[in-house]
């Protein structure tokens, strides 16, 4: 493979020494590289149709609707808050067998709170030690 990666370099340069290759369409604009790098070769084209057609995958859609929920949950009184506690485990649920791992957002929420206020240096001495994050205890709401 190497004597045939060779001879292509050679030709490459051949051609940029000739100027066969400095009006080609794109030249001097910058690569569209897709997010689907860490997708594999073979199903680099279904999920490019799939996300084309405006297709995301169920986990996805489980979140979104999560954290809609959650934020509503704050504004709810208690008659529907009941309900709503309900539909909201039952779709944590659904996400912890999708991902084929237990789900615990308000986890992932301290975590990223906590990044954006690393990165913004902000980060007081009571979260560095991981104190008033209430253990991980109490629902996620």
């Amino acid at each position: 493979m190497l004597a045939f990666e060779l001879l292509a370099e050679q030709r490459i340069n051949e051609a940029l020494a000739k100027g066969e290759l400095s009006d080609l369409p794109g030249s001097g604009q910058p690569l569209e590289l897709g997010d689907d790098l860490l997708v594999p070769e073979d199903q680099r084209l279904a999920q490019r149709i799939l996300k084309n057609a405006g297709y995301a995958p169920p986990e996805v859609g489980l979140r979104r609707e999560i954290a809609q929920l959650r934020a509503e949950l704050e504004l709810l009184d208690e008659v529907e808050r009941g309900p709503a506690w309900q539909r909201l485990c039952l779709l944590m649920s659904q996400l912890s067998l999708a991902r084929g791992a237990a789900v615990n957002l308000s986890l992932e929420d301290r975590y990223w709170e906590r990044l954006k206020a690393r990165f913004a240096g902000s980060v007081g001495d009571g979260e560095k030690r991981g104190e008033g994050d209430g253990g991980g205890r109490g629902p996620a709401a």
